[in-house]
């Protein structure tokens, strides 16, 4: 499921969620709501591609990982994970429930 926020400064920004109300991806602010729509729409047939997604790992050791554009933008960040093996995990997870950006 995404869901779409409009913030004070009148901007947009997504989350991601599973149906277990997971936040798998919180996406970056963008100027306008179809901005946003684009570049998820963009991402979509392209979401099994490995340039789309850059893998962290932060000064305490966490992982994470960020979701380009096809410019190489960030476009959306996921949550720390404890072990590559869960963050490699909440890709897959993301990839399993990209169809419902499908839905916007």
């Amino acid at each position: 499921m995404i869901h779409i926020t409009k913030n004070k400064d009148n901007t947009f920004t997504f989350r991601l969620k599973t149906e277990n109300n997971i936040v798998l991806l919180q996406g970056d602010s963008f100027s306008s709501k179809e901005e946003l729509n684009t570049t998820i729409k963009n991402i979509v047939p392209a979401i099994n591609s490995l340039n789309i997604f850059e893998r962290k790992t932060d000064y305490n050791g966490k992982f994470l990982f960020n979701l380009k554009n096809l410019e190489g933008k960030v476009i959306g960040k996921s949550q720390f994970y404890s072990s590559e093996a869960g963050m490699e995990n909440g890709i897959k997870n993301l990839k399993n429930n990209i169809s419902s950006l499908y839905n916007l």
